[in-house]
């Protein structure tokens, strides 16, 4: 969507991974590599690997990635499927998914799930959406969505009974904020989700 929007949630996505302390990050439907590029910037990262179905993206990621000062072999890019991940996509301690699950087919998102919490199984995962209670303030109109590639776009409703339910079956728990504003009713423009395997302490606002 717009750019403020967008730095955002770049923003907030960027300190809740500092915030969790992970050396070894995932980013899922990296694209463009807007997050990927800030977390290079910064040493205390080990490993990071951008996965994403684009070539062209990965491309223009590796571009901007020369440009970037960093420790050698410290980012791995990957074309590839998030629901069909490589066995070395294990054992990372975040897993990073910003306005990601929105372009999956409905049919794929159990998918999706099982790849994400039960093969992947990162110790945090943090996934950004869309908040579609909030479409109507961005003149949106109710028959359409904000991208023409968006398979769905869910309320916040929707999006926590899925994330609760997803979190409980696989052992984890899970914390809500919204991004983009705070409207009484509609929340922000998107919205995030914040999970962490059972036991590991949380710093994020619940609501």
């Amino acid at each position: 969507m717009t750019s403020w929007l967008h730095e955002e949630r770049l923003q907030t996505v960027h300190a809740l991974v500092l915030a969790t302390g992970a050396s070894r990050v995932l980013d899922l439907g990296c694209g463009d590599g807007d997050l990927l590029v800030r977390l290079a910037c910064d040493d205390r990262f080990e490993t990071l690997l951008g996965v994403d179905l684009c070539a062209s993206s990965l491309d223009r990621l590796r571009r901007r990635l020369d440009g970037v000062a960093m420790r050698a072999g410290r980012v791995e890019l990957r074309h590839g499927s998030m629901t069909e991940p490589a066995a070395d996509m294990t054992g990372f301690d975040c897993a990073v998914l910003i306005e990601t699950i929105e372009h999956v087919d409905p049919c794929r998102l159990s998918r999706l799930e099982c790849a994400l919490f039960r093969e992947m199984r990162p110790l945090t995962v943090v996934i950004t959406t869309p908040n579609a209670d909030f479409n109507p303030l961005l003149g949106v109109p109710s028959h359409r969505f904000r991208h023409p590639d968006h398979r769905f776009e869910w309320s916040r409703w929707r999006f926590r009974k899925w994330a609760r339910r997803a979190a409980g079956d696989a052992g984890y728990e899970v914390e809500f904020r919204d991004i983009g504003g705070s409207h009484p009713e509609l929340g922000g423009a998107s919205q995030l989700g914040v999970f962490r395997l059972a036991g590991i302490v949380s710093g994020t606002d619940t609501a």
